[in-house]
């Protein structure tokens, strides 16, 4: 039986400051759309993680 974490949250990028609160994820802000993108891109190639739109301004890099 396999037993610990395998999908985990490597990061949120977002624009807007009060989108986000609190927790223990790194977290990036961008100036706008196109440097989040950037930002999430470079995130996700270094840690081999996925990104996620969640549609309200934030990215979320992911490991599955």
């Amino acid at each position: 039986m396999d037993v610990g974490i395998k999908d985990s949250i490597i990061a949120i990028i977002a624009i807007d400051e009060k989108v986000v609160s609190g927790g223990s994820v790194p977290t990036f802000y961008a100036r706008d759309n196109e440097e989040q993108k950037r930002i999430a891109l470079t995130i996700s190639k270094i840690t081999t993680g996925m990104v996620h739109d969640l549609e309200n301004g934030c990215l979320v890099i992911v490991r599955h």
